[in-house]
């Protein structure tokens, strides 16, 4: 009786084992014939699609970014991440076009993108903006495949349009900004106030318009000071609304 059992024992073993060598077999199988499936030269229609498409993406990026951003800024760094990231989310929209994308996909990469906060600095709103309209401009090249590239070409150039508006000076005059630790209090009264803005000028040597007066220290005989100019350069920083400690007021 034991050697029958001994013997049965074995002969299950043998099955499963047997059944395991051919579900592996199976996937090996599987994984050879989706490799085989897989074509090395693509759709010749579909891949020029492609690339007009990036194309139209890469250029729009690149008068976004070198014609409207960067002679104000002078920022490398951020032009490096807008130019990749704008290409990057234009191969990853389109070629992920495949599986049916919903409208949550594209919304959540706008989320995801749109909190990004570096460690070491935060994203000032105006690299944020041209940051989102980067994401903006690279989902609708890559998912609008409907529509005529004179309809792609039409939005992409209204995007660009509306930027050169908006960072053209002749429209709207450009008031810069800088915190000021003043050491005279006494003049930080309203009835000093174009003593107070005199004295100003003519140490910071810029055109002051107008004068904000925060918080006095009378122990450190000191008082904060927010001046409006005129820049000498028409350029945007971000050091202006920065303390010692790092923080933004």
């Amino acid at each position: 009786m034991t050697n029958l059992i001994t013997m049965l024992a074995g002969g299950v073993n043998q099955y499963l084992a047997a059944m395991a060598d051919s579900d592996e077999m199976l996937e090996v199988e599987d994984a050879i014939s989706n490799v085989a499936s897989t074509p090395f030269w693509p759709e010749w229609g579909s891949f020029l699609e492609m690339i007009i498409r990036l194309a139209i993406n890469v250029v729009t990026v690149a008068i976004i970014v070198h014609a409207c951003y960067y002679p104000k800024v002078k920022r490398r760094d951020y032009y490096f991440t807008f130019t990749l990231i704008g290409v990057s989310i234009f191969l990853l929209i389109y070629l992920m076009g495949g599986v049916k994308l919903k409208i949550g996909f594209a919304l959540g990469l706008f989320a995801i993108f749109g909190i990004i906060k570096y460690r070491t600095e935060q994203v000032p709103i105006r690299e944020m903006t041209y940051l989102f309209v980067i994401i903006a401009v690279a989902a609708i090249n890559g998912l609008a495949t409907s529509v005529s590239y004179f309809e792609l070409l039409a939005v992409n150039v209204i995007f660009i349009a509306a930027l050169v508006i908006c960072e053209n000076t002749v429209w709207m005059e450009h008031v810069a900004t800088k915190l000021i630790t003043y050491d005279n209090p006494k003049l930080a009264v309203p009835e000093k106030y174009d003593e107070l803005k005199a004295d100003l000028a003519k140490r910071t040597g810029l055109d002051i318009i107008r004068i904000e007066i925060g918080n006095m220290d009378f122990l450190k005989d000191s008082v904060l000071l927010k001046i409006y100019f005129k820049p000498i350069q028409n350029e945007f920083g971000t050091i202006d609304n920065v303390n010692k400690s790092g923080k933004k007021f």
